[in-house]
């Protein structure tokens, strides 16, 4: 197993979320890799929590690296933060990311999970499931 593709993953992920015009639209530049402290905006995006684990095989090292995509609103409902959850995925299933450090072989939806949080928050939390192989350095 290779944990060194990690973040190349992850600057290629947030790359992909910052150029996408329909998420432009929602979040403006509130894509983060963590909430910054002191005001946030009403509507934001957070890279959040990665789990991988080895996914070699005789061609090589890989692993299989599981990430969480947080979309955070204070609005009454769901509605805006569901809007903005969509375009998150519409940006990354299937993309063709290119990497500083080995080879994206695939990217899908594993699942989404909605819940009020922090009493008027709304979170719907994104994960997505990419499999890499690595390249030697």
């Amino acid at each position: 197993m290779s944990y060194g593709v990690s973040h190349a993953l992850q600057t290629a992920v947030f790359q992909a979320l910052a150029a996408d015009a329909a998420l432009a639209a929602l979040v403006g530049t509130a894509i983060y890799d963590a909430p910054l402290p002191g005001g946030l905006p009403s509507l934001y995006v957070v890279i959040g929590p990665e789990k991988a684990k080895d996914a070699s095989d005789q061609t090589g090292r890989g692993a299989e690296h599981d990430f969480s995509i947080e979309v955070i609103s204070d609005a009454a409902g769901f509605s805006t933060a569901k809007a903005a959850a969509g375009a998150v995925s519409d940006a990354l299933i299937d993309a063709d990311l290119a990497l500083s450090r080995g080879r994206l072989v695939s990217l899908g939806f594993v699942r989404a999970v909605a819940e009020r949080t922090n009493g008027d928050l709304r979170q719907i939390t994104l994960t997505f499931r990419a499999r890499v192989e690595d390249t030697p350095v």
